[in-house]
């Protein structure tokens, strides 16, 4: 018997607070932070364009996953052994920093919180360690009402953050950043800006992770989501998402670029600096909890991210073992092979923060940078699934969503490839 509308609703709910959880972490917390301190409110606007022309392509995942019952790599599959490939050459040459990175700046929070002296890569490993045997031992259900229950808790205090410090009444003119406007267009400027839209909200191979959490997901829930449910559950995840990022931003420039306050260099004294954003507004009480809030915030971002590479692997392999008929490879992970990936994808990231040491910034552009070059390479292959003919006609994206992808599409390949001219020939 079919659930009633809501309660089918609810079951489908959770992956879409997933992905914002996977989100709001280097992109909102470092980066968006950052944009604000160093160009006041000149970059809101290409944040929020960025969220908006990557929007079709995210939510291509959940939609493919609902209307199929398969993932995204069967589809890319179906297409053809290429698009697999070129998904898993981009997936095998960011995992390791990307990782890296949501790991380090986990643990600048945890030694900042628990007073800890270690090196980074020391308290990443104990991090990493903690993530390993959750998920483990735990399961999907564990992570999903984690993530909710977090979530709500940083929307909540950040709303509140953003709302004090924006009565005092800021200079609005001080905080356009107009004034910064020419730093874009030299070398570190125009990479910073490419860095930022890189991870806005979220890297693309993201919609791929997506769609192995709506398999999870109706697995958990024993109830196969609709493609109208499944595609309302991104969009709660998704606007959290894009307004958080706009929240840190103003944040950013509100208590940072107004005063002149640097961005720290390392990912401990970012810590600190995030802290002391919110204590600034909310008053000193609220240090210890919002440090404890961050942290938390990040470690469910770390623990999301620890889930979905090892889940992607796994599920690769599937794909390019059996093919897409075989359904073997439609299952969302084999368990085996999922710890096996876990146990690599680990090892590799620590391998990174040992290897770059106390270059936290160059880290997380570099990450970013790969991510945006990637885009349009994952943008193409994810419009050629959603709608090839064996995506079912009624589940594909209408004219709308199809014209606002292809604009997409031309914003992301014109940006790298200025990018890549830029640091060509300039």
């Amino acid at each position: 018997m079919a659930r009633p509308p809501m309660s089918a609703l609810r079951a489908a709910i959770g992956p879409g607070l997933l992905m914002a959880g996977a989100a709001v972490g280097v992109s909102h917390l470092v980066q968006s932070t950052r944009a604000g301190a160093e160009y006041g409110l000149l970059l809101l606007p290409l944040v929020l364009l960025a969220c908006l022309l990557k929007y079709p392509f995210l939510e291509f995942g959940p939609r493919y996953a609902a209307a199929t019952g398969e993932n995204l790599l069967i589809g890319y599959r179906r297409i053809g052994r290429w698009a697999l490939a070129l998904f898993a050459v981009i997936t095998l040459g960011t995992m390791f920093i990307i990782q890296a990175v949501v790991t380090v700046v986990t643990a600048g929070l945890a030694g900042l919180v628990f007073g800890l002296d270690a090196s980074p890569a020391m308290i990443s490993a104990g991090i990493l360690l903690a993530c390993m045997l959750l998920l483990t031992i735990g399961n999907y259900r564990g992570l999903d009402l984690a993530m909710k229950m977090i979530m709500a808790a940083l929307a909540v205090s950040t709303i509140a953050a953003v709302a004090l410090a924006l009565g005092d009444q800021p200079d609005w003119a001080g905080l356009s950043g107009i004034d910064q406007a020419p730093r874009l267009w030299t070398a570190a400027g125009f990479g910073f800006l490419l860095a930022l839209l890189g991870w806005m909200p979220i890297p693309l191979d993201v919609a791929a992770w997506h769609s192995l959490w709506t398999q999870e997901r109706a697995r958990e829930t024993g109830q196969p989501p609709s493609v109208r449910h499944a595609v309302i559950d991104f969009r709660i995840g998704y606007i959290g998402a894009t307004l958080l990022a706009a929240a840190f931003l103003l944040l950013g420039a509100v208590l940072m670029h107004a005063s002149g306050l640097g961005f720290a260099d390392s990912a401990v004294g970012f810590s600190g600096q995030l802290v002391n954003l919110y204590a600034a507004t909310l008053g000193e009480w609220s240090r210890s909890l919002i440090a404890i809030a961050a942290l938390s915030v990040m470690f469910s971002t770390t623990l999301a991210v620890t889930d979905a590479y090892p889940r992607v692997l796994s599920a690769l392999l599937a794909a390019a073992r059996f093919g897409a008929e075989d359904p073997r490879a439609r299952r969302p992970h084999d368990p085996r092979s999922y710890r096996l990936a876990l146990i690599a994808v680990i090892t590799g990231a620590l391998l990174i923060l040992v290897l770059a040491g106390s270059r936290f910034t160059q880290l997380i552009d570099l990450a970013t940078t790969i991510s945006f070059l990637s885009a349009p390479v994952l943008a193409w292959i994810t419009l050629r699934v959603v709608t090839d003919g064996h995506m079912p006609e009624a589940a594909r994206p209408g004219a709308f969503l199809r014209a606002l992808a292809w604009t997409g599409l031309v914003f992301l390949t014109g940006f790298s490839v200025t990018w890549l001219g830029w640091r060509l020939f300039v």
